[in-house]
């Protein structure tokens, strides 16, 4: 009787269930379970399910380094999903930077990206990282590499992708393809992808997706490149409509399955998210369809990013899982509501892509909050659909400046969401510290990038984050003596 009794205690505190409080005799007419009975009695039974609580971890320093970082990016081995790759822009510095963990994000260690030689007396650096594991363990680190004359402007842009065959710890396989010359043409948002999927036809391919605008460029629009030999060759087509160049950002490839490649990205000539898929591995692609219509068309400047603007683009995943909506394709984009801020929305396709939901909110319905910078990730395990992203709910100056990293997720294939969970445990401030502008530390050019990353394995997600709290320690060498816009992550596990 005790472990029943037991049980409507924790019943009435886990799903705060209201009624009078009733007496309890314990006396061989009235056991101890009198007390539920009556309740089930008069209310019939709580309609709580029991979810599984959130539990974020601490907030870990990835980068341990002087600021500024931006853009960042992670990954989680299949093979071994306490290990985890991860990468950022460096904004005072050249290379790439990588980072890595075999403690599942408790530790991590930092390397830089190789970059191929300069062009004459110029200088070459990375931008815009993404990672991504195959099924065998490697992960495949993909980047822009920017070409700059002495003087001259844009030499010219690649695409880069390095490859690690000890989850991130070196990168000595690197590969340059699509490069292109001056400055009216730029290679711009790479974002990569593995086939990890066991059965797949096309297991281990890996394909990167990017937009190829600017100037009068004859060939601009959205190209996928893929590879068949594990990163050391790539191949590449145009995907996007072929009206003309310069009208796609943001293209974010990803697979199904079955090894079905999927691209979406945002067409802000159109004003709409566009998608495209292949069935045969990426050699042959289908024409757009239009996942939906969208307010904005390219980005907005919002107090927390008034100087960088947050970026309007897709990130989409599908359900891998042996759930029940396996095979279900979901993204999520920024876009205005209708009380004129930024939020996050997502929509899904259970046909393959070839008709979608009406756009719906991500995020807890709340008035006067921006949210941007998200990124989604579909728990090839679990079957859940996990978002993160920047939002402004707890700023205390009356203008919005200040953010935290917030965790949405949803058990219904996106169709509905659970209570949004923090995830930082310092807000952070682009606009000013301590009331004072402009900050130490913080780089007003770039701010937090145009995208912030998460991965999803196992019921534990991994969001990762430009952190802008201030760091006491100072940093030897540093120019400002603040280590600020330093990569953050934390660990989120779902317990059932």
């Amino acid at each position: 009787m005790t472990r029943l009794h037991s049980t409507i205690v924790a019943v009435a505190l886990v799903c705060a269930a209201a009624g009078p409080a009733f007496g309890q005799t314990n006396s061989s007419d009235k056991p101890s379970w009198w007390a539920k009975y009556q309740y089930l009695a008069a209310h019939g039974p709580d309609t709580c399910t029991g979810q599984g609580a959130v539990k974020v971890g601490p907030n870990v320093n990835v980068s341990n380094e002087c600021g500024p970082q931006s853009e960042t990016f992670v990954a989680i081995d299949p093979l071994h999903p306490s290990t985890l790759a991860g990468g950022s822009n460096e904004i005072f510095r050249l290379p790439m930077r990588g980072y890595f963990s075999r403690d599942g994000g408790s530790t991590w260690g930092g390397v830089d990206l190789p970059l191929p030689p300069a062009k004459g007396n110029g200088i070459d650096f990375g931008s815009d990282p993404s990672l991504a594991f195959d099924s065998r363990g490697n992960v495949f680190y993909g980047y822009i590499v920017v070409f700059f004359g002495n003087g001259n402007g844009i030499n010219g842009t690649a695409v880069g992708v390095a490859r690690s065959s000890d989850g991130g710890r070196t990168y000595p396989q690197f590969t340059l393809f699509s490069q292109e010359g001056g400055s009216g043409h730029f290679n711009d948002k790479p974002i990569i992808t593995a086939d990890s999927n066991p059965l797949s036809p096309f297991r281990d391919n890996v394909y990167i997706a990017w937009d190829a605008a600017a100037g009068g460029s004859t060939g601009g629009g959205v190209r996928v490149a893929r590879s068949t030999d594990h990163g050391a060759t790539f191949t590449t087509t145009r995907v996007d409509d072929p009206r003309g160049p310069g009208r796609a950002i943001g293209a974010d490839p990803f697979v199904g399955p079955n090894g079905e490649v999927y691209v979406a990205w945002n067409d802000f000539a159109a004003n709409t998210i566009a998608f495209t898929r292949s069935l045969d591995g990426g050699v042959t692609w289908g024409s757009p369809v239009v996942i939906s219509t969208k307010r904005l068309p390219f980005d907005i400047a919002i107090p927390a990013e008034f100087s960088r603007g947050a970026l309007v683009y897709p990130s989409c995943d599908a359900d891998r899982s042996a759930g029940a909506q396996r095979g279900r394709l979901v993204c999520s984009w920024m876009d205005l509501n209708a009380a004129g801020n930024t939020d996050i929305l997502t929509s899904f396709s259970d046909d393959g892509g070839r008709t979608w939901t009406a756009a719906a909110p991500a995020t807890d319905a709340l008035g006067g909050v921006d949210r941007f910078n998200h990124w989604l990730a579909i728990d090839p395990v679990t079957g859940d659909v996990n978002v993160s992203f920047y939002d402004t709910r707890n700023d205390t100056t009356g203008s919005r400046f200040m953010t935290d990293i917030y965790f949405s997720q949803s058990r219904s294939g996106a169709a509905s969401w659970l209570a949004n969970v923090r995830v930082t445990d310092v807000s952070s401030n682009e606009h000013d510290c301590d009331g004072v502008f402009p900050c130490d530390g913080i780089d007003y050019g770039n701010q937090t990038g145009d995208y912030a990353g998460l991965a999803s394995f196992g019921g534990v997600s991994h969001p990762i984050w430009t952190d802008s709290r201030k760091q006491l320690e100072a940093r030897p060498g540093c120019r400002t003596g603040l280590a600020m816009e330093e990569v953050f992550s934390a660990t989120v596990t779902v317990k059932r």
